[in-house]
């Protein structure tokens, strides 16, 4: 076992619980996917992994080593990508991994032979001498990647690491995550809102919300416990964000999700409720009616009536 957390509880200013009663665990590689949306509990719960942050309450232990803010040893084995940006803008790609190289202990031929190891490794290999603020965001996030990959990490941490970058670079970075889960033994906790992400690199997932560990598996697992449930989705021409609580108070209705142009609600088991769903939507024109497959998102919507995303900002 990498990473155990028995029951912890941080507060914030004596009073506002960030994790209440959380418990959680992190084998050798395997890739967990720690989701839910701002706000909900994450970068506390991984701050609280990593030994920057105390708990007040519960157990933390990390490689069997009980876990706190002066445990550098057991820092030392960790890798941190940080969901803002910690490279040095003024410094070149080579000049930031020399860096943090040196900080993590590492000279001579070892910290050049592992700058150019990890620099293919993200893809960046041919712009090393480039100073970071003429990056792309994307190029920047793999450079941040990169930062904490140097020392050869046996649990690495990833906070959040493709927010405000483009579709190519966030493929880039989650091709790069499986492929490194794979071909390792690193233990990998993965942190985000974006649905997609984890389904396609997380071998169990925990959802947290408020604090909360709310169900936790893996991705077949947690959408196999909300199976009976039915999920519609209709695609109108011109969508209106305002008539989501009417259909959210349609009796049976468990929550309802606006994306892009096509609302997907989720409903009990057998109930009626298209007609009603429709009669609210007419005006809308509506284009397609179709059953749908469930995911992440819809068991993150059956169990907290919210979307993943309604914390984005928060």
């Amino acid at each position: 076992m990498i990473v155990s957390m028995k029951d912890v509880i941080k507060r914030y200013d004596g009073e506002r619980l960030a994790l209440d009663y959380l418990s959680l665990d992190v084998k050798a590689g395997e890739v967990v996917g720690l989701l839910g949306p701002n706000g909900a509990g994450k970068t506390t719960a991984i701050s609280a992994i990593v030994g920057l942050l105390d708990i007040d309450e519960g157990i933390i232990e990390v490689f069997d080593k009980p876990q706190n803010n002066g445990n550098l040893e057991t820092r030392k084995r960790i890798g941190l990508v940080t969901q803002e940006v910690t490279v040095y803008e003024d410094l070149s790609a080579y000049e930031n991994l020399l860096f943090f190289g040196k900080l993590y202990g590492l000279r001579g031929e070892r910290l050049k032979s592992r700058i150019n190891t990890v620099a293919k490794l993200i893809g960046l290999e041919g712009r090393l001498h480039e100073l970071p603020k003429k990056y792309s965001g994307g190029m920047k996030r793999r450079l941040n990647i990169g930062c904490a990959l140097l020392h050869e990490p046996e649990l690495i941490i990833m906070d959040e690491p493709t927010v405000g970058i483009d579709p190519q670079s966030r493929n880039y970075i989650i091709e790069f995550v499986k492929t490194l889960a794979k071909e390792t033994d690193t233990a990998i906790i993965y942190t985000s809102h974006y649905i997609e992400e984890v389904e396609a690199i997380a071998d169990r997932v925990y959802i947290i919300d408020q604090g909360h560990i709310i169900a936790k598996g893996t991705v077949q697992s947690l959408i196999e416990s909300i199976k009976g449930d039915q999920r519609i989705a209709i695609d109108v021409k011109t969508p209106n964000e305002n008539v989501l609580s009417a259909l959210e108070a349609i009796d049976d209705v468990v929550g309802v999700r606006l994306e892009n142009k096509t609302y997907h609600i989720t409903a009990a088991a057998h109930a009626d409720v298209l007609d009603k769903l429709l009669s609210i939507l007419a005006t809308q024109t509506i284009r397609n009616v179709a059953n749908e497959q469930a995911d992440l998102e819809d068991v993150f919507l059956t169990l907290t009536g919210k979307s993943l995303r309604d914390g984005e900002a928060g």
